[in-house]
């Protein structure tokens, strides 16, 4: 991992530090057209990949943990960098970048997004967004104050309809072909039936371990579970559920999610409605797409101030020489002393685990361990041949 010239790249990466983050925020687009999102969407993405699942929930039970501390060290109007489906929408509901874009190496996950994309923009509320999402009557009982555990509670009293989900998916690829003008291929729009096809048949249950008829899993792919009541997947490993996901809390009992307020739910379809949320099929050891982004936030005078990689960096150091090109993209973005990477731990879980991390304090469900690190001080330390390994990473990292 020792790579003597990236420490040239760090300094250029930091240089944009002294730009204000309110000049930041101003040098991004307040709107993408859509003929530009769709630019950006097929110009910086790379041929798609495989995972060892679908990933269409996230299973970081500790997820919103550290975003009180995130919201104290980052500044509104940045660009943020994620990874992954919807959990993307609480760290960019509580952090407020000025655009964000979703990198993935699944090309199903950009079209999960873009399904995302139109079911928020035709939902005014966040009981709308959820009948839609799993093809369900109006909610009864629920209003714009009510909690999410209550919005999840009306969904449960209404039966899934057939009729709906045919008529909701047909709206959905209306909405991103006609409306939108996206030209989505065949293959891209069977994609779309598939994860909304999930959605509709598991309903609130689903999790991380389900497969689809589309599921395409890499390498380290695993036989596909089930969803039972109780909020649970059995068969490779206990899952949190969707609602279970969106109901989650900080360790003071706030849930941050884009589901928990809906303050936070039109703050996300805002950036939906500009066209500030881009989703991209990429290798994070790639050649193309994080170069990208890092070119269009330089050009725009912004920097990442936000990366979240789940454990993304678990895998690459799997992988050969991936996590050494991992940090050589990363090196390149224009970033600044505030910016940060945060990641995924499932603690005590994996060999060689530092018992004090797995002594850390992380969600009730005890899944997962969410933490944060400097991506300067990272880039220093593989720069310097301190990072050798997954938890070499890990060390380095603080909640």
């Amino acid at each position: 991992m020792r790579r003597p010239p990236l420490a040239p790249l760090i300094a250029a990466a930091l240089s944009l530090g002294a730009i204000p983050a309110r000049a930041a925020a101003q040098a991004v687009p307040a709107r993408l057209t859509d003929s530009t999102f769709w630019r950006l969407m097929r110009d910086y993405s790379e041929p798609g990949g495989t995972f060892r699942s679908e990933n269409l929930v996230s299973n970081e039970t500790s997820l919103q943990w550290i975003i009180p501390a995130l919201t104290r060290r980052i500044q509104p109007g940045g660009v943020y960098v994620g990874v992954a489906p919807d959990q993307n929408f609480t760290y960019i509901g509580a952090l407020r970048p000025a655009i964000a874009f979703i990198v993935d190496i699944r090309h199903q996950n950009a079209m999960q997004h873009l399904m995302y994309k139109a079911l928020v923009e035709t939902s005014a509320t966040r009981a709308e967004f959820l009948a839609r999402l799993f093809a369900r009557g109006p909610l009864e009982g629920v209003d714009t104050a009510s909690s999410a555990a209550a919005l999840f509670a009306a969904v449960a009293r209404n039966a899934p309809d057939s009729a709906r989900y045919r008529e909701t998916l047909q709206a959905i690829v209306d909405r991103l072909v006609r409306v939108h003008g996206f030209a989505l291929s065949e293959e891209e729009q069977r994609s779309l039936r598939c994860v909304y096809g999930a959605f509709f048949e598991q309903g609130p249950e689903l999790t991380y371990a389900h497969g689809s008829e589309c599921r395409n899993p890499g390498q380290l792919g695993f036989g596909v579970t089930y969803s039972v009541p109780g909020g649970v997947a059995r068969g490779w490993r206990s899952m949190p559920t969707y609602e279970a996901m969106l109901t989650e809390t900080d360790s003071a009992g706030v849930n941050w999610s884009y589901l928990g307020s809906e303050a936070r739910y039109r703050a996300l379809r805002e950036m939906h409605e500009r066209n500030l949320i881009v989703p991209l099929t990429g290798n994070f050891a790639g050649t193309q797409a994080l170069r990208a982004v890092g070119r269009w936030a330089a050009a725009h005078g912004a920097r990442v101030t936000t990366f979240y990689a789940s454990n993304v960096e678990q895998y690459l150091f799997m992988q050969g020489d991936e996590a050494r090109r991992f940090y050589d993209n990363v090196a390149t973005l224009p970033i600044d002393s505030t910016s940060v990477f945060i990641r995924s731990f499932s603690g005590g879980r994996f060999v060689g685990v530092d018992t004090s991390l797995a002594l850390r304090p992380q969600s009730a469900a005890g899944r997962s361990l969410q933490l944060y690190s400097p991506i300067a001080e990272t880039l220093r330390a593989v720069a310097e041949g301190r990072v050798m390994s997954w938890m070499d990473v890990i060390r380095l990292s603080r909640q």
